[in-house]
């Protein structure tokens, strides 16, 4: 009898537990995801790095309008708008009874108070040039904004979407780089800097959405430490996995899901066009022959993703296919540099950031271009001295970096970006892409442009990233593909 009682308590605490675990799980709401890159700070208006609308875009703050999972424009904080037919003029009507996570109101003043912010000569927006166009903003009442243009633009609904244009109030925009205050469905709660960032439900929101009462992003740089972590529970998921040698293993356990989708990510071996050598169009030219994009592909990111020959997204229906310019072949690559007046090649440095498609891709490249006579020395750095000496002072040679803004290849016309390239031709026709709003015309202009980058080099164009997704098999809504740097928690929720 005694054996018998204690089977039986035995019997009834596993099932106790059983039910607790079903209980738990069915009442999960909250989620933690892994992130290879912590944020530089959490100001999206400040701010060249992807990881900070990684963390904050539709979760902390929202624009005036927002691109959603399959990149199209929707309503945001303006729940409509009309536009002229010149597309000179933009009316905005703005959602009333909205509030900053401070308390707040939300209205047009804020609206006038972003843009200008956006705009103005002092702006330190990573984006500025989005904003150009716009002459004009003004308050026609505390509901409705008038967006007058200096010239039409047809994509300006989109650039009113991206993380960069997001609406901040006056009361705390010089604060938001710590203390992020804006009017999404999650509030920030914390950052344990080399850690965490958490956020927390926003009881006030302004929407309907039903979104979990807690998000963490938790900060995993090492890709062997990112498995561990996943094997572990210790996080839900990776919305971007940093090591793809893995995704065989989690596909063959029934706890993950894995999602490989695709990225407005241009993977490039960026030049420092103004820099001798690299300021010879023979050179640059050189060094896209010596590049073996495929072997990248292969060994850097283990078959994920798909060659390019311009800085434009396969998937767009203005792409052109022009990977073939610039097919592997060292012999034209050496023919090249010794047109050039460097026979016997010559030496470079590398600066590599974190990412493993840029340390791993870094080494792939170096051993290419020593087979045509140019010496690299590898130089790796973190993400914030990167975006500080690279993205923000051109000190370097060249650099890998994967470009994931939206529909980007306007950068190549900013009078100064780091690539230091300049081009009357392809400025003419960025002018009038700025004119076009009919999509057949602006398909073809987008065609043109692509074909003057590739003819001139002005990078190496390597491939368009893959969004490897790795999270938990009862994990609902998360994005397949990245139309925009996001990790949008708006729609994620747990299956019971």
């Amino acid at each position: 009898m005694k054996h018998l009682k204690i089977g039986f308590t035995g019997a009834i605490a596993a099932l106790a537990v059983m039910a607790m675990s079903s209980t738990a799980l069915a009442g999960k709401n909250s989620v933690t995801l892994g992130m290879s890159l912590e944020p530089t700070h959490l100001d999206p208006t400040a701010g060249a790095a992807a990881a900070i609308d990684e963390v904050v875009y539709a979760n902390l703050f929202e624009g005036l309008t927002r691109i959603n999972s399959k990149g199209a424009v929707m309503p945001a904080l303006a729940e409509s708008w009309e536009v002229s037919k010149d597309g000179l003029t933009y009316i905005f009507k703005l959602r009333s009874g909205v509030s900053f996570h401070d308390g707040t109101d939300f209205n047009a003043d804020d609206v006038v108070f972003s843009l200008n912010r956006a705009r103005g000569k002092d702006s330190v927006n990573a984006q500025k040039a989005l904003f150009k166009n716009i002459d004009k903003v003004e308050a026609i009442d505390a509901n409705t904004i008038k967006l007058t243009l200096s010239q039409a633009t047809g994509s300006m609904l989109f650039n009113l979407g991206w993380g960069d244009a997001v609406m901040v109030a006056p009361e705390s925009a010089d604060g938001n780089k710590s203390n992020p205050i804006g009017t999404g469905p999650f509030k920030f709660n914390k950052w344990v800097k080399g850690d965490r960032v958490e956020l927390v439900k926003f009881g006030n929101y302004w929407g309907d959405a039903k979104v979990l009462d807690k998000a963490t992003f938790k900060i995993i740089s090492d890709p062997a430490a990112a498995f561990a972590a996943m094997m572990a529970g210790d996080v839900d998921g990776f919305p971007n996995f940093p090591a793809p040698e893995n995704l065989d293993q989690f596909r063959a356990d029934s706890r993950f899901n894995v999602v490989v989708g695709s990225t407005e990510g241009e993977t490039i071996l960026s030049t420092n066009n103004s820099k001798p050598p690299f300021d010879n169009v023979k050179v640059r030219q050189a060094i896209s022959y010596a590049i073996n994009r495929q072997s990248i592909i292969d060994g850097a990111m283990f078959g994920n993703g798909t060659p390019i020959g311009s800085h434009f997204a396969p998937h767009h229906p203005a792409y052109i296919d022009l990977t073939s310019r610039y097919a592997y072949d060292p012999e034209k690559a050496k023919a090249l540099l010794a047109e050039a007046g460097f026979p016997d090649g010559f030496e470079a440095t590398i600066k590599l950031p974190p990412p493993t498609y840029a340390r791993r891709g870094g080494e792939i490249i170096a051993a290419d271009l020593k087979k045509v006579g140019i010496n690299l020395k590898i130089i790796p750095v973190e993400w914030g001295p990167w975006v500080k000496d690279v993205f923000k002072a051109t000190n370097y040679d060249l650099t890998i970096v994967s470009h994931t803004e939206p529909q980007d290849i306007n950068i190549y016309a900013r009078e100064k970006y780091y690539f230091n390239y300049k081009s009357d031709a392809f400025n003419a026709v960025m002018d009038a892409l700025n004119k076009t709003t009919d999509a057949e015309g602006r398909n073809g202009l987008l065609g043109k442009a692509q074909t003057i980058l590739s003819e001139d080099a002005v990078n190496g164009f390597l491939f368009q990233l893959a969004k490897t997704g790795v999270w938990d098999a009862k994990l609902n809504g998360l994005w397949e593909n990245s139309p925009v740097q996001a990790n949008d928690l708006t729609g994620v929720s747990w299956s019971k």
